[in-house]
């Protein structure tokens, strides 16, 4: 193709994986804008991303957060489609989502949509590198919604500990820059100075936004042909002022950040140690992949790994290690330990034994035959990836664009072929006592801390710990056996597929007995050596009591626990399991590669049936526990909102706080007890999927009846017809507001949260898509009113809700701008404005939004992992709709646009007599003085307060349940 006005194709081979029916091509535009084509004639939905190479790394100083901010405001309009927020209304209206994020060196914006309106879509999406308006009122409005969003991260331990490591860098540096913003970097201070922001804004973007210095992703279901035409149309108009892409040569850390241990003071329960290195960064020598070959070994959790010595010891319950936070000039390798309260008191210790177990990786070498199996893990996990959402790919495959070269850009750093053993032992080298940044978090450090890091308010302290003084460590170390790990016996060797003789495109149930049922589901779609294995033991002495659901908890870690050495290999070679508890007894899940996945399911098996308390280990799994409920009140407020929804309306639910309060009391004795009890009466739904023929599928649950219930001595027995157990949902009474208030449970946090929830129905087809119509045209003009143009807070979002089959709509806001009882205000009067606009809604908008949820119905399913999770909710709601989606997509069709308003009239209106309202208010400290103001005025007639969950929970008729065990489903 000639050079000129048209884009020039690139020819390149894109690496791909083998089983990759997508196509690829590279073009490069006249403006020098990259881009990568990726047809699909199987997508349900086509996706765009665009990757900016600048970021919060060139924010200019005192104007902290504005390349985060100019994100946000190209969303709001352009020249080309002025009106606010047209660009997210059309996508949300057609099926799709969208979004963006800003990182150190880059800033990426993404969306997906159906495939009829991608075109129109684009359009909208090229403005923002076109000519977008960012209007002076739009520019105050959306200074609060960055606020709000980093309000939202004050007390979050991730950011605050994130902030400290760059605070503690070399001032020069951008790495120790505030990235995110907030009313003081983008409103205070610039207007002190005697700066407009906007105009800042406006400089920023002509100075950055460079077609040379931008990547685009196109995913579509059309030829390349025609998306190649499509994308030199629409994008050949972003300028290109041939900017130099900014670098920032130079390490972050010099010596005086170096050789350094911090103490800091997190918000939650718990005990942290992060070793940091500044290392040569992996993407200069990615084949060699020097990196992901020690984090493999220092992260190893097999016999003999560094973890698998501090978890014998009690002092450790994770580990992770791997290079992080890098850029093309620097970057850190990280190994990060959560420590028990034992191991909280063997610093030293702890300290001496990484340094001996990198000593051992040094006196060691490289070892090839680790390094060719770890190669050999990578290529399958590439060859056999699944397919994921369209807007994640793109978005991943943009990354990789700016990094990669273009052979490269699907592959990134995921398959490391060279072993070079100078690299290894380059990179090794850089991994010493005099080179590290030791981060230790502990609450425990209240009266040891001297100073402030400024952004997030973390208390800390800063201390010399020279290498030489862990020298000294090591020489006076336990003399634990650390060493490497033996070969890998899980990696897959037959990734054959199984020849399904019928082509069954449901789930069928495949055995029944008085013990389980079996459903059975092969792989028609993925066409992946994969399988999917769910057997989800029902006890009813799970659900019992607050002390039964903690054991069964503390049960299900232990046996994670027990397994974790023998299966991290299988982990490691993509196979991954998980022992959980549910509301109704604990499930085990077994997913990945099937040809080695019965060895391992039948492991987990037989160690549940031979369980055994060792009390050590009860010790650290109940402390883990312990801390984990009581960091719930760090929860942000709206998740605490959306919990007391739960608990209001589910039945035989206990509360975290008893469960908490039973914590102390419970010894490992009471597990030895209560484990046989536990088991003593269950029914096993199992659900097989994938690469697995029925007789295998039948065999598997075949050797799981016979271990349980067929033995000499059975551990278990079929459950009576009165213990299937249920789920049922609290009917609200028509024509009631019910309100339930809280004060929100960490006191430092200023947000407060509303959940406005509407029940309107139990599962019924009609109902559902007239509800999830409702849903999808409302979400995007609730967020644009309550969070865009009131800026009620960064959180806002108005989505469907389905507890076990019972239905209902929920607007969540979280706000530190106004309490929960008036955010309750504004969501009435924004349902009474969004009437007018319904009842206005042309005929072509109606079936367009139709058409957009027929589409989104009829997506197909991604991967196994997918397709298994929806038919799974099925069989756990007990509603058996397999075909549902077939079934709602019928009546859709038939839905006329005055059903839709009868429906809204019927159940959302406000003020109408038959409404089920239920808010749910969590106030923050910033409105203390509300939650008694709003508690102590006489509730409206038809508002009325809930006291007591449990006596309300209680006076309430329930919805019949769905589910009620193996009685109702005939073979």
């Amino acid at each position: 193709m000639a050079l000129g006005t048209v884009a020039q194709e690139v020819e390149v081979e894109i690496i791909k994986p083998r089983n990759d029916k997508r196509e690829y091509r590279r073009i490069v535009l006249p403006n020098n804008l990259q881009v990568l084509l990726i047809s699909d004639p199987e997508t349900d939905k086509c996706a765009a991303s665009m990757d900016v190479r600048v970021g919060s790394f060139s924010d200019p100083d005192g104007l902290e957060g504005l390349a985060h901010f100019l994100e946000h405001m190209l969303f709001y309009a352009s020249e080309k489609y002025p009106l606010e927020d047209s660009y997210s209304k059309y996508i949300t209206e057609h099926g799709g989502s969208t979004n963006a994020f800003t990182s150190s060196e880059h800033t990426n914006y993404f969306f997906d949509i159906n495939p009829d309106c991608f075109e129109e879509a684009l359009d909208r999406f090229a403005q923002f590198f076109i000519k977008p308006l960012m209007s002076a009122d739009a520019t105050t409005r959306e200074i609060k919604a960055v606020d709000s969003e980093n309000q939202k991260n004050l007390l979050s331990d991730a950011w605050r500990m994130n902030q400290l490591q760059k605070h503690l860098s070399a001032k020069d540096h951008p790495y120790h820059k505030f990235s995110t913003g907030n009313w003081d970097t983008l409103e205070v201070g610039p207007k002190a100075r005697g700066l407009d922001t906007r105009q800042e804004l406006l400089q920023f973007y002509d100075n950055n936004y460079s077609a040379n210095l931008m990547h685009l992703v196109i995913y579509t279901k059309d030829s390349l042909d025609i998306s190649q035409s499509l994308v030199q149309k629409k994008f050949q108009e972003i300028h290109n002022a041939n900017r130099s892409c900014a670098s920032f040569i130079g390490q972050p850390c010099t010596s005086e950040h170096l050789q350094i241990l911090v103490k800091a003071i997190p918000i939650k329960q718990g005990h942290k140690l992060r070793f940091i290195w500044p290392i040569t960064p992996g993407i200069q020598h990615y084949k060699e992949g020097a990196s992901r070959y020690l984090g493999h070994l220092i992260g190893h959790e097999g016999e003999g790994s560094l973890f698998y010595v501090l978890k014998k010891l009690g002092w450790a319950t994770s580990l992770s290690a791997g290079e992080s936070d890098w850029t093309y000039d620097f970057s850190f390798f990280k190994v990060v330990i959560d420590l028990t309260d034992a191991g909280q008191e063997h610093f030293e210790d702890i300290v001496a034994l990484l340094f001996k177990y990198v000593e051992l990786l040094q006196q060691s070498g490289p070892c090839e035959w680790i390094f060719d199996e770890l190669s050999a893990i990578c290529e399958t996990a590439f060859h056999y990836q699944d397919k994921i959402r369209p807007m994640n790919y793109v978005v991943n495959v943009a990354l990789n664009m700016q990094f990669y070269p273009p052979k490269d850009w699907l592959v990134g750093s995921s398959l490391p072929s060279k072993f070079t053993p100078g690299i290894i032992e380059t990179a090794l080298k850089e991994l010493t006592p005099y080179n590290v940044r030791i981060f230790w978090e502990s609450t425990k450090f209240g009266e040891l801390t001297d100073l402030t890091e400024p952004w997030y308010g973390t208390a800390y302290s800063v201390e010399k710990l020279t290498g030489s003084t862990i020298e000294q460590w090591m020489e006076r170390a336990l003399n634990e056996h650390l060493h490497l790990p033996a070969p890998n016996v899980f990696i897959p060797t037959d990734l054959s597929l199984k020849n399904v003789s019928e082509q069954m495109t449901l789930p069928q149930l495949l055995r029944k007995s008085p013990y389980s049922r079996l459903w059975y589901k092969p792989d028609t779609a993925f066409s992946t050596p994969k399988a999917y294995v769910k057997i989800d033991f029902n006890c009813p002495l799970t659900g019992s009591s607050p002390e039964s659901e903690v054991l069964t908890e503390i049960f299900t870690r232990l046996l994670m626990d027990y397994l974790n050495e023998y299966a991290y290999d299988a982990q490691v070679a993509g196979l991954y399991y998980g022992v959980n508890n549910t509301d109704y007894g604990f499930q085990v899940t077994v997913l990945g590669y099937n040809h080695k996945l019965k060895i391992l399911l039948e492991t987990v098996i037989e160690r549940i049936a031979s369980f055994e308390v060792k009390p050590d280990r009860f010790s650290v799994i109940k402390e883990l526990v312990t801390k984990e409920y009581q960091n719930l009140k760090f929860e942000q407020p709206y998740e605490q909102a959306m919990y007391y929804c739960t608990l209001i309306l589910q039945d035989q639910t206990w509360p975290w706080y008893d469960e908490l309060e039973v914590l102390p009391y419970l010894e490992a004795n009471n597990l030895v007890k209560f484990y046989p009890l536990m088991l003593s009466r269950t029914f096993l739904e199992c659900y097989v999927a994938g690469n697995i023929e029925p007789d295998e599928a039948e065999s598997m649950i075949q050797h799981i009846e016979d271990t349980f219930f067929k033995s000499p001595c059975p551990i278990s027995q079929t459950l009576f017809a009165s213990q299937h157990l249920t789920k049922r949902v609290v009917n609200l009474e028509r024509g009631i507001n019910y309100f339930y208030s809280a004060e929100g449970l960490n006191p430092s946090d200023e947000n407060s949260a509303l959940i406005h929830y509407i029940q309107v129905h139990q599962d019924d087809f009609k109902l559902n898509v007239k509800l999830q119509l409702f849903a999808l045209i409302a979400k995007q003009p609730a967020f644009h009113q309550l969070r865009s143009v009131e800026q009620l807070g960064y959180i806002t979002v108005l989505m469907q809700r389905n507890d076990s089959g019972v239905r209902g709509v929920q607007i969540i806001i979280q706000s530190n701008v106004k309490g929960p009882g008036q955010l309750d205000l504004r969501v009435e009067s924004f349902l009474k404005m969004f009437e007018t606009k319904l009842y206005e809604m042309s005929s072509d908008e109606f079936k367009s939004n139709v058409t957009a949820l027929i589409d989104m119905k009829l997506e197909k399913h991604k991967n196994l992992r997918e397709e298994s999770g929806f038919y799974w909710k099925e069989i756990s709601d007990g509603t058996l709709k397999f075909d549902r989606r077939e079934c709602e997509v019928a009546e859709l069709k038939q839905l006329t646009q005055k059903e839709l308003n009868d429906f809204f009239n019927e159940y959302i209106k406000v003020g109408i007599p038959q409404k089920k309202g239920l808010s749910v208010r969590v106030y923050g400290s910033a409105h203390s003085s509300e939650y008694k103001s709003d508690n102590s005025e006489t509730a409206e007639s038809n508002s009325v307060r809930i006291e007591d969950i449990f006596s309300f929970r209680r006076s309430r008729p329930l919805y019949g349940s769905f589910r009620g065990g193996s009685g109702h489903t005939k073979l």
